[in-house]
C-alpha cells in the first residue's frame, strides 16, 4: 500500500501529454512540475509522451521499476492510458487534470488548476476504485455510444480542444444524429429501448465539464450507472443541459437510468463508441464488465469516492 503522504523515500513518475488541450496552453507546465519536485525534494521523474499509447508504455515501465505512484498530467485520454498500466498493481494513479472533460478528477475533488493539483498530491491518500472493460478495452470514468460516440469520433480529429471545441462539434450533430433501438441486458433483466439518442455507462457521477449524469454514483460500489437520453427539441435541450449541469437529471422524464455490474448493449447497426472520450471502432455489440476495486487512485484528504 502506498503511504498516505508522499515524501522523499517514495518514487513518483509524472507522465505529461503535451498534446492535451490545457497543456498546450501552458508550455511552462513541465518546468513547473520540475520546480515542484525540487522544492519538495521528491524522488521523482518527469517524462513527456511522444505518441498515442506512449503513456501506457511509460507507466508499464514505471511499475516494473518500482515507482510507488504514477501521475498522469493531461486529459481523460492520458488518464486512461496511464491507468491501463496500473490496474491490478500496488502503484497508485495520481491526476493533474489538464483536459477538456476531467470527469474522474472532478468526481474525486481534484483541483483543476495544476498548481493546486500538485500541492494536493502531498496530502492525498490511495483509495481502490472499480474499473471497467468494454469489449476488452479499459475505461475508468465513462464509455458510451450514439450522439456522444459521434462527438468523440469528430472531436478527435480537431486541433481546437476544450468545451468550445466540443460545442462546435456537437451542435451540428445534435440535428443530424438519429435515435436508434437498443437492447440492454443487465443484472436485473433486459430493457428494450426504442429511442436512444445517446447512451453512457459511468463509473463516477461526472461525465466531464461538471456535467453530472449519474447523481449519487460511487467509483467503489461494484456497480456502473447506465444513462440514456432520447432526442429532444432545442428548448427542451436547454432545460436538460441545465439539469445535467446542476445534478438534477433524474427529474427529467426523458431520462433512463439503471445500475448494474455488467451490461450487454446491442443495437441494430454498427456505430462508433468511446472509452473515456477516446473514439473506438464501430460495432453493434458492446459487452461491459466491472473489475471491482482494481485500481489505486490518489484522493485528496477529506475527499470521497
Amino acid at each position: 500500500m502506498v503511504a498516505t503522504v508522499p515524501h522523499v523515500s517514495l518514487k513518483i513518475h509524472f507522465i505529461l501529454n503535451p498534446a492535451s488541450g490545457h497543456v498546450r496552453r501552458r508550455p511552462q507546465l513541465a518546468e513547473q512540475i520540475r520546480r515542484f519536485m525540487s522544492a519538495h525534494s521528491l524522488d521523482a521523474a518527469l517524462t513527456v509522451t511522444e505518441r498515442a499509447g506512449h503513456a501506457t508504455e511509460l507507466a508499464t515501465t514505471a511499475v516494473r521499476c518500482g515507482y510507488d505512484m504514477v501521475v498522469a498530467v493531461g486529459g481523460d485520454g492520458t488518464m486512461n492510458e496511464v491507468a491501463s498500466a496500473l490496474v491490478g498493481t500496488p502503484t497508485a494513479l495520481g491526476l493533474i487534470p489538464c483536459g477538456s472533460g476531467n470527469g474522474l478528477a472532478l468526481h474525486l475533488g481534484i483541483p483543476l488548476r495544476p498548481a493546486a493539483a500538485l500541492e494536493t498530491l502531498l496530502s492525498s491518500r490511495p483509495r481502490p476504485i472499480d474499473t471497467g472493460l468494454v469489449n476488452g478495452l479499459p475505461f475508468f470514468n465513462a464509455m458510451g455510444f450514439g450522439y456522444e460516440g459521434e462527438i468523440a469520433a469528430a472531436f478527435a480529429s480537431r486541433h481546437a480542444r476544450g468545451l468550445a471545441g466540443y460545442l462546435r462539434v456537437g451542435w451540428p450533430l445534435l440535428f443530424s444524429h438519429h435515435e436508434e433501438i437498443c437492447r440492454v441486458t443487465h443484472d436485473g433483466g433486459v430493457m428494450e429501448l426504442p429511442k436512444v439518442f445517446t447512451l453512457a455507462v459511468l463509473n463516477s457521477d461526472q461525465y466531464g465539464n461538471k456535467a453530472v449524469l449519474a447523481p449519487g454514483a460511487k467509483v467503489d460500489d461494484g456497480r456502473f450507472d447506465l444513462v440514456t437520453i432520447p432526442r429532444v427539441g432545442v428548448i427542451r435541450a436547454g432545460v436538460l443541459l441545465w439539469r445535467i449541469r446542476f445534478g438534477g437529471i433524474s427529474r427529467t422524464p426523458e431520462f433512463t437510468w439503471c445500475r448494474s455490474s455488467r451490461f450487454l448493449l446491442e443495437r441494430r447497426a454498427s456505430g462508433p463508441f468511446h472509452t473515456d472520450g477516446e473514439p473506438r471502432p464501430a460495432t453493434n455489440r458492446l459487452e461491459v464488465t466491472l473489475r471491482p476495486r482494481s485500481l489505486q487512485v490518489l484522493v485528496p484528504a477529506g475527499g470521497s469516492v
